[in-house]
């Protein structure tokens, strides 16, 4: 009772917490034009990884990839299917929706696909995975790409059976209860062998689970097409993200969303799909010994060991603070950090890592215009990588209030939104992680690990958890703002730090594409090549101006040539005295080159995948899959060898007008 009662009050203490910091956010915020910046960063060190490799090793042939089941091995199965025997043994269609309890997943293996068509590989996921390049064209590869193959022998039950994690999720904002991975399937762990990373093989649209719900297990090829895509196109942009190996069509699969599709399945990678729904639907549960022992399993398996998270900082969390960009780590796991009432114990610890990744990676997404479209908790990975690609999109025209989910009516996931959302799901795994980290020095005492909370105690750890929590919550805060800053001033081509920087050019710049409706990713990368002698005098920078105009000219309420060239000109003369003073009057090419590797020429927008869903699905063609990823894979190129130069220039160019801004629906 008391346990109850404990989380109940740390769920109310920690809701108030959450609504007071964004009250607070908000409440300082001068409410004027400039600050268009600031009210997208004030929500709240480079080195978010997400295990890319360029090792240049030939890799191995699948079979002797090195497999394991780290996360099967370590964690409690579905009561039900306790072995991977009883499990295989069972009617496939036994293995559907039911409520799963005491468990972190289920073994399941993938329903068996019928003539399936290979589409699509990714020559960097192969590299990166550690497989030959090669190896796609080989049967086995193409069977396992399909939920054809397992490795697991039914005659001697030995090697490695799939499974499907159990998880909840708060949806929209109201708890959803048990998710999980209705339609995944993992069906091993790798290890490259050469750089030694792990990642956790899975398959998307492989079948029904026990977390299927009301839905068929399967995922059609609309879909299937931009995971595939922007999966690697986010890894490519050095965007944290869940990777994608392959896209394989399942062309007797019939899959009735709002029409009748096809069904395809992507063959999808990651160092964990652990989310912070895994841990909402344990504590929604009250299971206090099992958000203990996956706390453990995360720091330990997921992260590298207890010594590798951060240790407590010795001031106030700061953007500018080399401390909170760079603590120091290499704390013994029975060590407690601090003063009361915020002693940090190794929970702690875990869960301020979770929080600093999660904010090196929206400040990624802020920083290149990509929306999620769905940041459920559900959606939030553990290791901050973006996760469960929907109704994503990478912003057309700068509009801060976009959102590419059609069913988002509240724009509560748009792209202003994103940095207070992933902080509001973080404070939902606060309130998981709240026994923990509020009991602090006496995490490992054995009364409170075998009987929880006494009456006594609860009051001192819930202040020492609500005072954590909050000072979390700054350093959120301080790490999205140093690295947004970082990014965008590497976009903008300056080299030198200027605190003038923050309001005088970025957020003036943001304003500006706002009121003119410029076209986000191509103001940057038509900004690379305009050198200090093209904007000299006024009449020079007021024709400079069109270069960022889109195809049909001026757009945006209000605004008309003239003063459309007036207001680019002024900011582009505040840019030029920047970069006079970075580079001199003699750097303009070697900042050319510099910001070319930080402003792509190519990202996967709405429109291009749309077309490629159309020509791939309804127009039978293929190539375009293949010429579209290598694209995605080198986003920074100037062009790529396709062998249609024309398609390349047109997927790079303006926007089509009735095209910008797309919408789409959270069914897949």
């Amino acid at each position: 009772m008391v346990n109850d009662i404990l989380y109940k009050t740390i769920r109310a203490l920690l809701l108030s917490l959450f609504s007071y910091m964004l009250l607070r956010t908000f409440l300082h915020r001068p409410l004027i034009p400039k600050a268009r910046f600031a009210q997208m960063t004030a929500h709240l060190a480079n080195g978010a990884g997400n295990g890319s490799s360029n090792d240049g090793s030939a890799g191995v042939v699948i079979g002797d990839l090195p497999k394991s089941n780290t996360f099967t091995s370590s964690l409690p199965p579905d009561p039900e299917f306790k072995t991977p025997s009883a499990s295989h043994k069972a009617p496939r269609e036994d293995l559907g929706p039911r409520m799963v309890k005491g468990a972190l997943y289920t073994f399941v293996r993938p329903e068996e696909t019928s003539d399936p068509e290979l589409l699509g590989v990714s020559s960097a996921a192969l590299r990166d995975i550690g497989i030959r390049s090669g190896e796609e064209n080989t049967s086995e590869f193409k069977s396992l790409a399909a939920g054809n193959k397992i490795y697991w022998d039914p005659s001697t039950e030995k090697g490695i059976y799939p499974w499907a994690q159990c998880y909840g999720g708060y949806q929209f904002g109201s708890w959803a209860g048990q998710l999980g991975d209705g339609r995944a399937i993992s069906l091993f762990e790798s290890t490259n062998p050469s750089t030694k990373t792990r990642y956790e093989i899975q398959l998307k649209g492989a079948g029904k689970t026990p977390y299927s719900r009301f839905a068929d297990g399967k995922a059609v090829l609309r879909s299937s097409i931009r995971e595939f895509i922007v999966s690697e196109a986010l890894n490519s942009l050095r965007i944290p993200s869940t990777r994608a190996l392959s896209l394989t069509l399942a062309p007797n699969s019939r899959v009735r969303r709002e029409r009748i599709e096809p069904g395809a399945i992507v063959a999808r990678f990651a160092q964990s799909w652990l989310r912070i729904g895994t841990f909402d639907i344990l504590r929604a549960r009250g299971d206090r010994k099992l958000i203990r022992t996956l706390a453990t399993y995360v720091a330990e398996n997921v992260y590298q060991g207890w010594i590798s998270l951060p240790s407590i900082l010795p001031e106030p969390a700061s953007s500018t603070s080399s401390s909170t960009l760079h603590p120091s780590r290499n704390v013994p796991p029975e060590n407690t950090e601090g003063e009361p009432p915020g002693e940090e114990n190794r929970f702690a610890r875990l869960y301020r890592e979770i929080a600093r990744r999660n904010a090196l990676t929206v400040a990624y997404w802020q920083a290149y215009g990509f929306t999620n479209g769905v940041l459920n908790t559900d959606n939030t990975s553990l290791l901050g990588l973006s996760l469960d690609f929907g109704p994503f999109a990478f912003l057309d025209n700068f509009d801060p209030s976009y959102t590419p989910n059609h069913d988002d009516h509240a724009l509560r996931y748009s792209y202003r939104n994103q940095p207070s959302i992933i902080w509001w799901n973080l404070v939902r795994l606060g309130e998981s992680f709240g026994e923990l980290i509020g009991a602090g020095a006496e995490v490992d005492d054995e009364q409170f690990i075998d009987k929880g909370v006494t009456k006594d105690f609860a009051p001192e750890l819930i202040k020492r958890a609500e005072t954590i929590i909050e000072r979390v919550g700054e350093e959120y805060k301080a790490i999205f703002m140093a690295e947004y800053t970082r990014l965008m001033r590497k976009r903008f081509g300056l080299t030198s730090e200027d605190p003038k920087d923050f309001d005088e050019l970025f957020s003036d710049a943001l304003d500006m594409m706002e009121a003119l409706e410029l076209d986000f990713n191509h103001f940057f990368r038509r900004l690379c090549d305009v050198t200090v002698s093209d904007l000299e005098t006024d009449d020079q920078r007021k024709k400079m101006a069109g270069k960022f105009f889109h195809a049909e000219g001026v757009t945006g309420l209000g605004n008309n040539e003239e003063n459309a060239r007036t207001k680019i000109a002024g900011w582009l003369g505040k840019w030029r005295t920047r970069v006079l003073e970075d580079w001199g009057e003699d750097g303009d090419a070697q900042r050319e080159m510099e910001m070319k590797k930080a402003n792509p020429k190519f990202i996967p927008r709405s429109w291009v995948l749309d077309e490629l869903i159309q020509r791939v699905e309804h127009g039978g063609e293929r190539k375009v899959i293949d010429q579209v990823m290598e694209m995605a894979l080198n986003p920074f190129k100037d062009e790529w060898n396709t062998g249609d130069r024309q398609q390349e220039e047109r997927f790079c160019g303006d926007v089509p007008r009735q095209n910008r801004q797309m919408m789409c629906s959270c069914s897949s």
